[in-house]
């Protein structure tokens, strides 16, 4: 089985304007790291290990990086940025659109299960991009 990376942004993506986790955070990323994908987390305003640390997600990313907020593809090298992006989730579509993945909603209802959609299309990149039909 091939690998994929996958990106997730922070701001209103994993963390909501109130401090809060989205729902099914831990869930999401304990089922994408247990499948052996190596799990990335990037903001357009620096390294975020703390916000991580803090909600406890922290032992489930691989690394850290500044995420470009223009010209995405040609900045990641000058951003120290080594790995391509597979899969990115982020609530910019312009960034989805560079990349590849799911724009996600900047709110999240009490009920909100954006990520368990994002873990179900990621699961489906990962099958056909392995050829599972």
């Amino acid at each position: 089985m091939e690998i994929a990376n996958i990106f997730f942004d922070v701001d209103y993506t994993l963390v909501m304007g109130d401090g809060k986790l989205r729902n099914h955070a831990e869930h999401v990323f304990q089922e994408i790291t247990k499948a052996g994908h190596p799990l990335y987390i990037w903001s357009g305003v620096g390294i975020r290990r703390f916000d991580m640390r803090y909600h406890g997600l922290h032992d489930y990313v691989t690394d850290y990086y500044v995420k470009p907020t223009f010209k995405y593809r040609e900045r990641l090298e000058s951003l120290g940025v080594d790995i391509l992006p597979d899969f990115v989730v982020d609530d910019h579509e312009e960034v989805i659109q560079a990349f590849g993945g799911y724009h996600i909603p900047d709110f999240a209802k009490n009920d909100d299960r954006e990520l368990l959609t994002v873990l179900e299309l990621f699961q489906e990149f990962v099958a056909k991009r392995n050829g599972a039909s």
